[in-house]
């Protein structure tokens, strides 16, 4: 898939049928819907990257959510945790606006791009060890079209673990024994990008005030100062 230039892989990643089970899901909750949005057209099938290929900075997130990304076809749009994390992304610098509601909202992002590890909406936002290595092949085909890329934020401890295995095998300098995910964790993977890691936005996390918006804010504010944003 390396040789696929950027669109084409992402054509191809929303036409994958790889892992019945997510394939199935998606689906599923693409026709039943939630009461909220039963007039709104579910997108129901694997969700490609946001932002563009030459961005220095890239957010990998875990997957899409269930009636969020799944149902607008766009990545963190539509959901609780997306709020939190375009704010964020709003207040340093990364996005043209807080708020993301559909693809056609008039978002665009500045110096920056949003995936994840998995691109289909898993059950109970859960997706099997074997889903994850079946969808890696679409992250690494964006990491060998990104050729800018300085700061990887990650969000979450399995995003975090994710990253640093891909990571390893394309060479970056991981350290070993790998280090604990906390939040706020900072990694510089030279001759591979510096790596920032954060707790999810998940509503899990917000509710509980795990994470709260200045946490948040101080990830990607120090991503903003390693790239200059706004300097």
């Amino acid at each position: 898939m390396a040789d696929l230039g950027f669109q084409d892989l992402q054509e191809a990643i929303i036409e994958c049928r790889r892992c019945p089970r997510l394939v199935e899901w998606r689906e599923q909750i693409a026709a039943t819907k939630r009461a909220a949005f039963r007039d709104e057209e579910y997108w129901g099938r694997p969700v490609p990257m946001l932002g563009e290929p030459d961005s220095r900075l890239l957010v990998i997130g875990l997957a899409p959510a269930a009636h969020g990304a799944n149902r607008t076809g766009r990545m963190f749009t539509g959901d609780r945790s997306g709020d939190w994390l375009f704010r964020a992304m709003f207040r340093a610098g990364f996005s043209s606006q807080a708020e993301a509601r559909s693809r056609a909202d008039g978002l665009e992002l500045r110096d920056a791009a949003i995936t994840a590890m998995v691109r289909c909406a898993p059950p109970d936002n859960k997706p099997t060890p074997r889903e994850r290595d079946t969808c890696r092949d679409w992250l690494e085909s964006e990491l060998d079209a990104m050729a800018y890329v300085e700061v990887v934020v990650v969000l979450g401890g399995l995003s975090f673990d994710h990253t640093l295995r891909v990571g390893r095998d394309r060479g970056w300098g991981v350290p070993r024994p790998k280090p604990r995910f906390r939040h706020g964790i900072e990694l510089d993977l030279h001759p591979g990008p510096l790596l920032l890691g954060s707790y999810h936005p998940s509503q899990q996390n917000t509710f509980t005030g795990r994470l709260t918006e200045p946490m948040l804010d101080a990830v990607f504010g120090r991503a903003a100062t390693l790239l200059d944003v706004g300097g």
